[in-house]
C-alpha cells in the first residue's frame, strides 16, 4: 500500500486520491484567466476542498501545446501567495507545486507546498538536486518534446515500452541524487508529446506500468483527446473526463488530477462502494 509523507502530514493512496487544479495562470488550456487573480485562487482553492480535494496542484506556467516559458520572477509571483493561503488555512490538504524550475520548488516549499509535480520530471539543470534536498514526494510526468512543440509530430515504436524506459532512467536518476524511492510518484503525460492513439493506448494499458512499483498520478481531465474523439469544445468535456478517470482508477491509479472534484468524487464514492465486494483471486 502506498502513501506520501511530508512533515506531519500522511495521505493514504490505498483507495484514489483528488488532486484539485488551480492554475494562476492567463493561459492554461481549460482555466486559463479564471483564477490568476489572488481573490478567485483563493475561492477556487476553498471551493475544491469543500468538494472533497485531498491535494490541490498550484500551476504559475501554461504547459498546454504552444505554451511560453515564463520568467522565475513571475512564476513566484503567481504561485506563492496561493500556496501560503492554502497551507495556512487548510492545514490537513496537500498543496502540490506544479513548475519545472528548482528556485521555484526550493520557495513553494518553503512557502508550504508538500509536494512538486514536474511536467519535465526533474530534468532542468538543478531540479534533481533541490528535489534530493528539500525530501518532499516527486511526481514525474513523461513528455516527449516541450510543451511548443510537443504536439507537432508525436512518435513511438510503442508507448508503453517507451515511457517505462523512460521512467526506469528517471527512477535511478533520483535514487542515485539521493530522493527516496518512498518520494516518487509517476505520471505517464497524457497529451504531452502524445498522439489520439498514444492517449488511448495508453488508458488502456495503464496498468501495466505498475511492474515499476510506485503510484500512479493521472491527469485526464477536460483534455483535448476526448475533444477530438467527441467533438467536444473543452468546456463540454465533464462526462468523459470522469469515464476516462473512471477508467484510471479501476487500472489501480492512486492520484487523480482534475478541474471538477465534486463530479470526481461522486464517481469514486460509487467506485469505492463496488470495490469493497470484489471477489478476491
Amino acid at each position: 500500500m502506498f502513501k506520501l509523507q511530508n512533515k506531519q502530514k500522511v495521505l493514504s493512496l490505498t483507495s484514489p486520491s483528488v488532486m484539485g487544479i488551480v492554475n494562476v495562470t492567463p493561459d492554461s488550456f481549460s482555466d486559463g484567466g479564471h483564477f490568476s487573480h489572488f481573490k478567485n485562487a483563493c475561492q477556487q482553492a476553498d471551493k475544491l476542498i469543500s468538494e472533497g480535494a485531498n491535494i490541490i496542484d498550484i500551476g504559475g506556467e501554461s504547459t498546454r501545446p504552444g505554451a511560453n516559458e515564463v520568467s522565475l520572477h513571475e512564476e513566484l509571483a503567481r504561485v506563492i501567495p496561493i500556496i501560503e493561503y492554502i497551507s495556512h488555512k487548510h492545514k490537513k490538504v496537500w498543496v502540490s507545486i506544479d513548475t519545472s524550475k528548482p528556485d521555484v520548488m526550493k520557495q513553494a516549499i518553503a512557502a508550504g507546498a508538500d509536494m512538486i509535480n514536474d511536467v519535465r520530471a526533474l530534468q532542468a539543470p538543478g531540479a534533481l538536486e533541490v528535489a534530493a534536498h528539500l525530501q518532499v514526494p516527486v511526481c514525474l510526468m513523461h513528455m516527449q518534446g516541450e510543451p511548443k512543440n510537443m504536439q507537432l509530430s508525436p512518435n513511438y515504436h510503442d508507448v508503453i515500452q517507451e515511457v517505462t524506459h523512460f521512467f526506469e532512467a528517471r527512477i535511478q536518476a533520483c535514487l542515485s541524487a539521493g530522493i527516496k524511492r518512498e518520494n516518487i510518484i509517476l505520471d505517464p503525460g497524457f497529451g504531452f508529446g502524445k498522439s489520439l492513439g498514444h492517449n488511448f493506448e495508453l488508458l488502456g494499458r495503464l496498468s501495466e506500468f505498475h511492474v515499476l512499483g510506485l503510484p500512479l498520478l493521472i491527469g485526464l481531465s477536460r483534455k483535448s483527446m476526448f475533444g477530438h474523439l467527441l467533438g467536444r469544445d473543452v468546456s463540454n468535456r465533464l462526462s468523459a473526463s470522469l469515464a476516462g478517470n473512471l477508467l484510471a482508477a479501476q487500472a489501480g491509479a492512486h492520484i487523480l488530477r482534475v478541474h471538477d472534484v465534486l463530479e470526481m468524487q461522486d464517481v469514486l464514492t460509487v467506485f469505492n462502494e463496488s470495490q469493497q465486494f470484489k471477489l478476491k483471486t
